[in-house]
């Protein structure tokens, strides 16, 4: 196999992008995403290994799960067939001589293991399934799927393919008699290509950016928000040029993600100008080329009645889209490199914005042999672990690397009333989270960037993005992200049948929560300190505790009220774990502010500024060197759908559906949720007289519960009919429902 992939120090990294670039198959669209006819009364958007389209790409499991949507017709699924055969020939002729599940009496939709005959490697394969519907009517089987087969190296994710979108642009402006001007009207990464016809040997300048300054290109920007002049030598043999944009050293270095070498080099850029021509040029002569991870712009929708809220979404959501680029989940441009939270935040807007899982589970492989120093970062894997499993139902992942994985949730590092710190990693324990560096360290980390005296440069505020957080050996912050790990290591160990350490797993995440309780919520003042040893209470310590649902009963009052009191003193990762606590608290209408605040420290900031991508950070001042197109910031994209709208998996791989809205602050809104099963639709409506009016429409072989939330309710009306005898939770078959809620 040879690789096409520039030369990288990791050589772990190395196999994982090849095993990526081999599965590439390139797609260009015209703006527009993919979709495809199906029969209604046949199982649609079938996938395999999680892959929508898998023809011409490279499946690496030797027993690849198959999925399918049951379609709305047939409300359930009561049994399936799938068969798989060798040729196109045979499935046409729908005979499996590979395999014929025959009749599997059932309602599995989702992570159906192939159990035919062995797969040979480099082979290409068919399949096809029908179903029985809810009253076990046989249904016509669904049109066939290719597939190809491959070696696997060790791993056991297949990737997915890249697509380019041909951008034309929204603006074309001659500025000058041999000068123009173009906007393309976001920010992608991507090349550009044009046509021009010389009349002689001669040069043209090119610049190409992300920000405006007085209405042109900002030739010289802060730092890391990109630029570059690009001089392209023209003759009359040649008509159509594509831009020859210089590699930046910052991120092209060994542990950055490398690009296939069949990429042209790309950058960040919405503006081009264009200098040194002859002759009149036309928009049509000029194509942005975004390069992107697959994507179905159509899998997700919001919209509600604020229309601030709505550009914080399409923002956020565009975001996912555009900095799929490189086939991992990267920090941004300046660096490229893969960060396990970054990649956590990034993981869940994907799967609330696209039908998308193969990033997700590459990202989750590569953590495995590529750590990061941060100590909380070590234990964002576990959670991505747990989200994958979530939404996609799969063990696999957890089946492969559960015994690496409980390294990484630092227990190891505990103490005896069960609390951990960083302070007690060795070189030995280091090496068993994947460093190879005798030197390599972790360290505490909280929020980033951290004050001046970390840093080198100076923040508008002299604690940086932490809220003045007081580093001590026994950190709050570490101790609630391990409870929440231990909690998922307790989960995975009765999956895999390990019930003697599942019991364990438990009690020890109960007694992390007590001692949390016990010695570092301040019974004075209700809210927690920052760690062992000192007095100051941050907002960091006391969201964290919300979010991984450590707080009392007792002290939540104590604790929101503080984290009021503190705004949005973290960063724009910070911002995922303080919204998730607020909902958990039912204070919507806080983080509502939050969401939808105008100041410097806001998703609306970024707007203003002129970005088309969440930043890294809230603004420039608060970090200099911040990346202009960094996924982390997209908080909003996960926290509208799971959080705001509530709509989330109760049950791995969405067999349940939990819909508790929290919606107060709006008159109006319509979602709609993409989801391995089949997507999750949903309108609201105030009406005049305060009732709630709902329209809730749960995909075919899946069951929603609406959750009211305890709220003080006079009356419910389901389909036309009142509910007498009802509990918080009213149970919603597959199907339309229409909901009243007084």
């Amino acid at each position: 196999m040879k690789s096409i992939f520039k030369s990288c120090e990791q050589a772990r990294l190395i196999v994982l992008l090849a095993l990526f670039v081999i599965a590439f198959a390139c797609k260009e669209v015209e703006n527009s995403s993919v979709s495809g006819s199906e029969d209604a009364l046949s199982p649609l958007s079938l996938s395999v290994e999680y892959i929508r389209h898998p023809e011409g790409l490279l499946i690496i499991d030797d027993k690849p799960e198959f999925a399918w949507e049951v379609p709305n017709s047939a409300t359930k699924q009561t049994a399936y067939q799938i068969i798989v055969a060798s040729t196109q020939g045979l499935i046409q002729k729908e005979t499996g001589d590979l395999w014929d599940s025959g009749k599997v009496y059932g309602n599995q939709s989702i992570d159906v293991e192939y159990e035919g005959k062995p797969l040979n490697l480099s082979g290409t394969y068919f399949w096809k399934v029908k179903i029985w519907d809810a009253n076990e009517v046989e249904m016509p089987f669904s049109k066939h799927q290719s597939f190809k087969t491959g070696e696997a190296n060790g791993f056991i994710t297949s990737a997915n393919t890249f697509q380019i979108d041909r951008i034309k642009p929204i603006i074309f402006q001659q500025i000058g008699e041999d000068s123009y001007f173009i906007d393309f009207g976001k920010a992608a990464f991507a090349t550009l290509v044009f046509n021009y016809q010389a009349k002689k040997a001669d040069t043209l300048t090119v610049h190409i950016g992300e920000q405006l300054l007085d209405g042109k290109i900002n030739r010289d920007p802060q730092r890391t928000i990109r630029h570059q002049k690009v001089e392209v030598a023209v003759n009359p043999e040649q008509s159509q040029y594509l831009l020859e944009i210089r590699p930046d050293k910052k991120n092209t270095k060994p542990r950055a993600v490398q690009l296939p070498d069949s990429f042209p080099v790309l950058m960040p850029f919405r503006y081009v100008a264009i200098e040194g021509t002859e002759g009149d040029l036309e928009a049509e002569d000029f194509t942005q080329l975004f390069y992107h991870g697959y994507w179905e712009n159509d899998a997700s929708y919001f919209t509600s009645s604020d229309t601030l809220l709505n550009a914080v979404w399409e923002l956020c959501k565009y975001s996912i889209k555009a900095t799929t680029f490189a086939g991992l989940y990267v920090d941004g441009d300046r660096e490229r490199i893969p960060y396990e939270a970054d990649a956590y935040l990034n993981q869940l807007s994907h799967y609330t914005t696209d039908r998308e899982y193969a990033i997700a589970r590459q990202t989750i492989e590569y953590f495995m042999e590529n750590p990061t120093w941060p100590t909380e970062w070590q234990l964002h894997v576990a959670l991505m672990f747990h989200a994958d499993y979530m939404y996609t139902g799969n063990t696999e992942l957890i089946e492969k690397y559960y015994d690496e994985l409980k390294h990484k949730t630092l227990m190891e590092l505990r103490r005896e009333d069960g609390l951990i710190s960083s302070a007690k990693a060795t070189p030995e324990f280091m090496k068993k989270l994947g460093f190879t560096n005798p030197k390599d360290k972790l360290k505490d980390i909280v929020d980033w960037p951290p004050a001046q005296k970390d840093t080198g440069w100076k923040l508008a505020t002299a604690e940086g993005e932490r809220d003045g957080f007081v580093m001590m050996p026994i950190n709050t912050v570490v101790n609630c992200f391990y409870h929440r790990n231990l909690e998922i290591m307790a989960e995975f160990a009765s999956i895999l049948n390990r019930q003697k350490e599942a019991e364990e797993l438990s009690q020890l995440a109960l007694k992390v929560k007590q001692t949390i309780n016990d010695k570092l919520l301040d019974p004075t003042t209700g809210v927690y300190i920052d760690g062992e040893g000192t007095s100051h209470s941050s907002l960091h310590a006391n969201m964290m505790a919300m979010a991984f649902d450590i707080v009392p009963i007792e002290s939540i009052k104590s604790v929101v009220d503080f984290i009021k009191t503190r705004g949005m003193a973290c960063s724009v990762y910070g911002s995922q774990y303080l919204l998730e606590g607020l909902y958990k608290a039912n204070e919507w209408e806080y983080a509502m502010d939050l969401m939808t605040a105008t100041h410097d420290r806001s998703w609306y900031n970024m707007i203003k500024m002129g970005s088309t991508m969440t930043l890294e950070a809230w603004d420039m001042k608060y970090k200099p060197n911040a990346d202009w197109n960094h996924a982390w910031g997209a908080t909003p994209a996960n926290i509208i759908p799971r959080q705001l709208w509530g709509i989330r998996p109760k049950s791995p791989g969405y067999d349940t559906v939990s819909i508790r809205p929290q919606l107060e602050t709006l008159t109006s809104s319509s979602i709609k949720v993409p989801t391995i099963r089949g997507a999750v639709k949903a309108d609201y409506q105030l009406q005049s007289d305060e009732t709630k009016h709902f329209v809730i429409e749960i995909p075919a072989n899946m069951i929603g519960e609406f959750d009211l939330g305890g709220q003080a309710i006079s009356k419910v009306i389901l389909n036309g009919e009142i509910l007498n005898d009802y509990q918080n939770i009213i149970p919603l078959p597959a199907g339309k429902h229409n909901l009243k809620v007084y």
